[in-house]
């Protein structure tokens, strides 16, 4: 698998760059417009996550790869904060069927998001932070 890789600061106005590097390598790679607006949410999800959890007061760090070959991209986003464990949050695929605007919870809404619109979602708490993997394949 090839890999772009990309270093911003932890902060919410440099999501965009995320966002714009992504375009531009899923556009080379052939993705339909549709998985491309569904990739740029899920990403912005990812590194908004990241900057709220991981950004060490706002001098923190996020690394973003991109790994592609023919079959996939797989966006993987690192953040140095306190590892984060999926299992057992109750984040994971959350109904929402029924409940009332006041009835949600803020927060959590964004690993039930990204698991909606990629094909694959995955989290790994590491000694250095947390990881989160994104797949789309291609179709």
């Amino acid at each position: 698998m090839k890999a772009v890789q990309l270093h911003i600061p932890a902060h919410a106005d440099q999501i965009d760059l995320v966002r714009i590097c992504l375009y531009g390598i899923a556009s080379k790679l052939g993705f339909e417009y549709e998985d491309i607006e569904d990739m740029k949410v899920a990403v912005s999800e990812a590194c908004s996550n990241a900057v709220l959890h991981g950004g060490h007061s706002g001098e923190g760090m996020i690394e973003i790869t991109f790994h592609h070959d023919d079959q996939a991209l797989v966006i993987q986003v690192h953040n140095e904060g306190s590892p984060f464990v999926l299992e057992g949050a109750g984040l994971a695929s959350t109904p929402l069927g029924g409940a009332a605007v006041s009835e949600l919870q803020a927060g959590g809404l964004g690993i039930y998001l990204m698991e909606a619109l990629m094909d694959k979602v995955e989290v790994f708490p590491t000694s250095e932070g947390t990881d989160v993997w994104l797949t789309k394949y291609r179709q």
